[in-house]
């Protein structure tokens, strides 16, 4: 480990304890108020600010500026959230904390006994949105980059294990499919992010430009007859919630489809509802992803 990899593994292991010592509400909102005042000013906000802009051309900078803001402020919110996750209760029982609403539909995959994929995006605090799942006893295969740092992801996967989250994860890699195979065959149940660009991907359409997406979570709902169901966590206000669980997705191909083209269909649903999703509330998404070819 380099000097500076060995610096930053401290300083992110510090800022967890740190955050798990001054408790739930004070944590997000030093995170929130660290990320407002250096974010901004980082060289990855040229990225977003350029996203923004092109995705809301009527924007005046001001504006830009402002979903900025509040990009950074979710997001610093977020990271330092991490180590509460067993303070928040996603099965409805304290709405004071976190409102859910289609809640039914987790039964609905629960009990139905088919494979299922949950798909979200980085949006809101997107570690509630798989525990919506487990936390009503389904237990999940979560798809995901690991964190660089190993004792950094240890710690992240020992929060997720105190709120009752997902405790199967596949790091992304060329084995993962063979691996999201086995469990789908045998009847599991996946949770993935799918809003980063995929280099490999397919070129979908994303607030009228189009984007390398990834369509795997679709092909596999076609392959394996698993229904889809979307889910996004809309911040409410600093560390309270609303989770919205969307109805299963069928995804059986219709009567002039090949499967391909069911995927490819279902691919293009999910896309246009994370984009409807940040349409409504631009601030609670992660705009420095390199989404559009420059």
């Amino acid at each position: 480990m380099t000097p500076r990899r060995w610096l930053e593994s401290l300083g992110a292991r510090a800022a967890f304890g740190f955050a798990r010592l001054i408790g739930l509400e004070r944590a997000s909102a030093t995170g929130a108020w660290l990320a407002r005042t250096i974010g901004p000013r980082i060289k990855v906000s040229r990225i977003a600010r350029r996203n923004i802009a092109r995705a809301f051309p009527d924007l005046d900078p001001p504006a830009v500026e402002a979903i900025l803001r509040g990009m950074w402020d979710n997001l610093g919110r977020t990271a330092f959230e991490v180590v509460h996750l067993d303070r928040f209760d996603c099965t409805g029982a304290d709405p004071s904390r976190v409102e859910v609403i289609g809640g039914e539909h987790v039964f609905t995959a629960r009990d139905d006994d088919r494979p299922g994929i949950f798909v979200s995006g980085h949006f809101g605090n997107w570690e509630l949105a798989s525990l919506a799942a487990t936390q009503q006893g389904i237990e999940l295969t979560q798809v995901y980059r690991a964190a660089n740092d190993t004792a950094v992801e240890q710690l992240i996967q020992a929060s997720r294990r105190r709120a009752g989250g997902a405790t199967d994860f596949l790091p992304k890699g060329a084995r993962t499919a063979r691996e999201i195979i086995k469990r789908l065959k045998a009847g599991g149940h996946l949770a993935m992010l799918i809003d980063q660009k995929l280099n490999t991907g397919t070129a979908l359409p994303f607030f009228g430009r189009d984007a390398m997406s990834t369509t795997a979570h679709a092909e596999f709902a076609v392959r394996f007859n698993a229904p889809m169901i979307t889910a996004r966590v809309e911040r409410l206000h600093g560390p309270r919630f609303r989770v919205i669980i969307d109805p299963p997705i069928d995804p059986a191909p219709l009567p002039h489809e090949t499967p391909d083209q069911a995927a490819d269909r279902l691919a293009r649903l999910v896309n246009t509802r994370l984009e409807n999703w940040i349409r409504a509330r631009p601030d609670l998404w992660f705009w420095v992803h390199k989404r559009w070819p420059d």
